[in-house]
């Protein structure tokens, strides 16, 4: 990766998939992490899937790549 660009996932949705920001740009929902290695690559950016879990450069907001689904309430 050329330069440091912020990369947030934000949390789970109430729908779920998770909302992913590159410097200040919505690119997408993702749904797991392979959405997030697409959308990533489409921004230029290329990070392999199994780099997304210790990767610097992922702001991963309240919970880590294992979660994507919305959290269910009982």
């Amino acid at each position: 990766m050329a330069g440091k660009r912020p990369i947030i996932v934000h949390l789970p949705s109430p729908t779920g998939g998770r909302r992913v920001r590159v410097d200040g740009e919505i690119l997408g929902l993702a749904h797991n992490v392979g959405d997030l290695v697409e959308f990533l690559r489409r921004a230029g950016l290329e990070i392999e899937p199994e780099e997304v879990a210790d990767s610097p450069l992922i702001d991963w907001r309240g919970v880590g790549p294992d979660r994507w689904e919305a959290e269910t309430r009982t």
